[in-house]
């Protein structure tokens, strides 16, 4: 009886150890992204933002991310589109209510719109892609690039509306035409470098 009765409770803790060990060790399962130093992930931000029109501004709104980035060519065209959706966002809210007739009305409405396909795309990239060379890559990243783009061309659309803008005195005008500028640099550099995720193949592709 004595031996019988010992069995249950080491049992029980043999069982509660495995599950604490399991436990402690699944966090250190999970896919991570390979350590670098600063200076490596700043480089990396630094070169990639040559590909982009705006070098300059590109640096200037991803190098504070270049830590979370790393060297993830992925990583680093998320960052740039919500950048650009958060650009976009905070343009909307400036202009806020139509200033002055139809043409802020138009450039108010499709610089919200130019946010929301922003952070659609954002979130496209932040999914399950798989495999670069995978069906669901291809489909992700393609909805990626059409929304970016699309986002490009309503803040082009957005500066068109303004440069008819005739309402009092061209300070409102001015001051929206700055933020919908940095709009639209940021959302030409984060499409640039969503594009430099498409495979060798299909980039060559695309370039010909």
């Amino acid at each position: 009886m004595r031996t019988r009765d010992l069995v249950l409770p080491c049992f029980l803790c043999l069982f509660l150890l495995l599950t604490a060990a399991a436990g402690s060790a699944s966090p250190q399962s999970r896919p991570t992204a390979d350590p670098v130093s600063p200076a490596v992930a700043a480089d990396f931000v630094r070169r990639s933002c040559r590909s982009t029109s705006f070098p300059r501004a590109c640096e200037r709104s991803l190098m504070p991310r270049a830590p979370a980035v790393g060297r993830s060519p992925r990583r680093l065209a998320h960052a740039a589109l919500a950048v650009a959706a958060e650009s976009a966002r905070n343009s909307s809210a400036y202009i806020g209510p139509p200033r002055g007739g139809g043409a802020m009305r138009d450039c108010a409405e499709t610089v919200r719109d130019a946010a929301d396909l922003l952070r659609q795309s954002a979130a496209e990239l932040a999914g399950r892609m798989g495999r670069a060379s995978s069906p669901r890559f291809a489909w992700r990243l393609s909805n990626a690039q059409t929304w970016a783009s699309a986002a490009l061309t309503d803040a082009d659309t957005c500066l068109d509306s303004l440069a008819t803008y005739t309402g009092a005195g061209a300070a409102p005008r001015d001051d929206v035409k700055r933020r919908v500028v940095a709009v639209e640099q940021a959302t030409s550099n984060a499409l640039a470098l969503v594009n430099r995720l498409q495979p060798p193949r299909r980039r060559h592709q695309m370039l010909s």
